[in-house]
């Protein structure tokens, strides 16, 4: 029993590889299906020039119509060499699997297929609207594009959102064949321009153009169509092309869209490819998504006994995979709109950076496919031979750090009275013990009534010193070499809460303190109560309580201390504009809302030993409208490098409750990364970083210089040397106590492997 009757009728709305596709595949499932495919379009109409497709995605198409496959196999250009080109000198890396074939050949292939399965073929047939057609069809697959009339119809279901970026590019084509990837960088009188090239035929390469939108008009391309528009691209661009010249096919200068929807499909009607998502080209996503999208629609109708059931198993079978693309896409994205602050980074750096921009390629991964490549990217950055780049020392100021590994401050809301206890001395003690090269203490609290919940530690009383030092002694004395850090912070008016356990950032049942904050607005109308604004004498008064907690850091030894910034507490909220609506001088642009938390800053600064570092953790973004920006923490690092920071711990959010954050994989890197290129300062990267590998890719690639980790110290607090035996690392970088040496190689398993043959007959 499937979906559709047996006969079904269904209608495809636009004739691109995704809605042909899903016809060819549908009709061969059902033999007995009436399929019509409605395409605005003469055959041979069609925008760009080559499509990419990845293994994985031929290996779905060869399963599901071996026909389709071999057709396409005999058109695709190969090649394996990335070419990266930039300030007139070429790396090469090697190893990564690309299969391109043009445009009109694929159409071509799937036209072909479709007609002799039976599928009807309606070209210059504008589609009738999605709502009609469903009338009388029992599906309806909506394939019509980024500019989707069917999503546009149906935007109170579908609720599509529509973001629209920084750059301008255009789609164009050269007569030859590069002989690899290629990405070009030129920087003009006007800004960076890149190349994107590639080959989709033995004498043709598809060239995208791109730049920053105000590039783009400076430079005049504004004012341009398309074969002066081609014209000027092959001047910019004269090197890459050999002096051919470029030439367009309905080609014009555009902005990216990324297209996200909170529903797929409408009664009978379902959304595929563009239609439902997008996906930037510089990671040569649209086509395969789309194909893919094909293919778990046919299989979802086929095993599923009712439409409603089988549309939903699609969605849920693909949002997935479709989110994941985007937010690397994204990454991609943006990355090459802030390509201005990566020139400046050594070449082999900057090659890396490139490569492994989506997250996607990764150190390890890019070793797999080029070692040598990868070996050279180590030496240039002085990574010595059998280490990997996590296992690399770092100093701030006196303080060297044995490597890149932090552990991350995470609330315990275990102390009794404002004083860690046992439970902290073992907690922290078992992270030292674990290798990080820091391991930093939760959010401690300069003042009773600055504290998040009734557990939260203190260092504002004798008895909070004596504790801590006894921690920092016990650590340091386990675990010789280990540095161990503070992290000073207020609650503001996320404060006189519960427990995480017993209910994150709801007020206490009874005793609850009165908070303070920027200004008078309460973290949840008519949950959490409203703060007292700070005046003047208030402002004061913390300001010491952080200066007087500082002194006592300083007696208890730590070795480094952290002013934390972030996450909506006091000082984060006289920095976002969300929470801080002052009309003093402490409230308006930037500038001024700025001035207590640097206050602050100058006030622990000055009784902090002049050799210890101080870093400073801000949240990059509120994930709000209206709220603080990459471009506001650049600034807010810059300002905070200048009063004598020594590293920016770089998070993002949890200022107000109404944020919408894009979560995923490293998700807060690129932040860290903004302000580190952006800023002459160190940075912190923390934030959903979880494997060795990802910490390997973020040093190397200078995204960050540290990477803080909490949840997987929470899993695995030897988390950093089991990275050392898992990459087969035993040097200065992760030392073993000598109490666990015994244990410094993986546990043997059995055996898994069967007797191999010995005679062939």
């Amino acid at each position: 029993m499937t979906a559709l009757t047996d006969g079904a009728r269904i209608a495809v709305v636009g004739g691109g590889p995704g809605g042909l596709y899903a016809a060819a595949l549908l009709k061969r499932l059902d033999p007995d299906r009436r399929i019509t495919v409605w395409e605005r379009n003469a055959p041979d109409d069609t925008f760009g020039f080559g499509v990419v497709l990845s293994d994985e995605t031929l290996g779905g198409i060869e399963h599901a119509d071996p026909v389709v496959h071999a057709a396409l196999s005999e058109e695709f250009v190969r090649w394996d060499d990335i070419d990266i080109v930039h300030r007139g000198r070429t790396l090469t890396s090697g190893g990564h699997g690309f299969a391109a074939i043009g445009r009109r050949r694929l159409l071509a292939v799937l036209h072909e297929r479709c007609r002799s399965l039976g599928v009807e073929l309606r070209f210059g047939t504008p589609a009738p609207p999605a709502a009609a057609l469903a009338v009388d069809h029992d599906l309806v697959v909506a394939a019509d594009g980024v500019h989707s009339a069917t999503r546009r119809a149906h935007a109170e279901v579908f609720r599509p959102r529509l973001t629209t970026h920084r750059c301008r590019y255009i789609w164009l084509a050269a007569d030859f064949a590069f002989d690899a990837f290629r990405f070009e960088i030129t920087e003009t009188a006007h800004g960076v321009a890149q190349l994107h090239g590639y080959p989709y035929a033995k004498d043709a390469s598809t060239v995208v153009v791109e730049m920053r939108e105000e590039v783009w008009r400076r430079a005049g391309l504004d004012r341009l169509g398309e074969s002066d528009s081609a014209r000027a691209c092959a001047e910019l661009f004269a090197d890459a092309l050999g002096g051919r010249p470029l030439r367009g096919n309905r080609s014009q200068w555009t902005a990216f869209t990324t297209v996200v929807n909170e529903r797929w499909s409408h009664g009978r009607v379902v959304l595929l490819g563009d239609a439902a998502h997008t996906a930037h080209f510089s990671i040569g996503s649209g086509t395969k998504l789309a194909v893919e999208d094909a293919l778990a629609l046919a299989a979802c109708l086929r095993e599923h006994s009712d439409l409603p059931a089988a549309l939903a198993a699609y969605e849920e079978e693909r949002r997935p995979v479709v989110a994941s693309t985007q937010r690397a896409a994204r990454a991609s994205l943006e990355w090459f709109e802030n390509l201005d602050t990566y020139l400046g980074q050594p070449p082999r750096q900057f090659a890396f950076n490139l490569l492994t921009r989506s997250r996607r390629v990764t150190h390890d991964n890019l070793r797999l496919r080029d070692a040598e490549f990868v070996d050279a990217v180590e030496r240039e950055l002085g990574v010595p031979p059998g280490t990997p780049p996590m296992f690399t020392p770092f100093r701030l100021r006196g303080l060297t750090l044995r490597n890149r590994v932090v552990v991350s401050p995470m609330d315990m809301y275990s102390a009794v009275d404002g004083t860690p206890g046992d439970f902290h001395l073992i907690h922290l003690g078992a992270r030292a013990l674990g290798g990080a090269g820091l391991v930093m203490t939760e959010m401690v609290c300069v003042s009773a009534p600055g504290r998040i919940t009734p557990g939260c530690a203190g260092l504002y009383a004798p008895e909070h010193e004596d504790a801590w030092r006894r921690i920092v002694t016990a650590a340091r004395a386990a675990s010789p070499g280990v540095a161990v850090g503070v992290q000073l912070g207020h609650s503001g008016r996320k404060g006189s809460t519960r427990r995480q356990w017993e209910g994150i950032d709801q007020p206490l049942p009874e005793g609850n303190w009165p908070v303070v904050a920027a200004s008078p607005l309460p973290y949840r109308a008519g949950v959490n109560q409203v703060p007292h604004a700070l005046d003047r004498q208030g402002m004061t008064e913390i300001r010491e309580q952080f200066a007087a907690a500082a002194r006592r850091a300083v007696r208890c030894g730590f070795d480094l201390l952290e002013l934390h910034c972030a996450h909506g507490y006091l000082l984060s909220g006289f920095l976002s504009p969300l929470t801080n609506r002052r009309t003093d001088g402490y409230g308006g642009d930037l500038a001024h809302r700025l001035r207590y938390p640097l206050e602050v800053f100058d006030a622990v600064r000055a009784v902090w030993p002049a050799e210890r570092p101080m870093t400073v953790r801000v949240s990059a973004t509120d994930w709000a409208d209206g709220g603080t920006t990459a471009e506001d923490a650049v600034e807010i690092a810059r300002a905070f490098a200048a009063h004598g920071a020594d590293a920016i711990d770089v998070s993002t959010g949890q200022v107000v409750p109404e944020e919408q954050p894009e979560f995923g994989r490293s998700f807060q890197t690129p932040y860290a990364d903004r302000v580190r290129n952006s800023v002459d300062i160190p940075v912190i990267a923390v934030g959903a970083i979880s494997s060795w590998d990802d910490v390997n890719s973020i040093v190397l690639a200078g995204r960050a210089d540290l990477c803080a980790l909490a949840r997987p110290h929470l899993y695995d607090p030897h988390w950093t040397l089991h990275a050392a035996v898992e990459q087969g690392y035993a040097g200065a970088g992760a030392p073993w106590p000598v109490q666990y040496r015994q244990g410094s190689r993986r546990p043997p398993t059995g055996r898994t492997d069967a007797p191999k043959p010995r005679l062939s007959l």
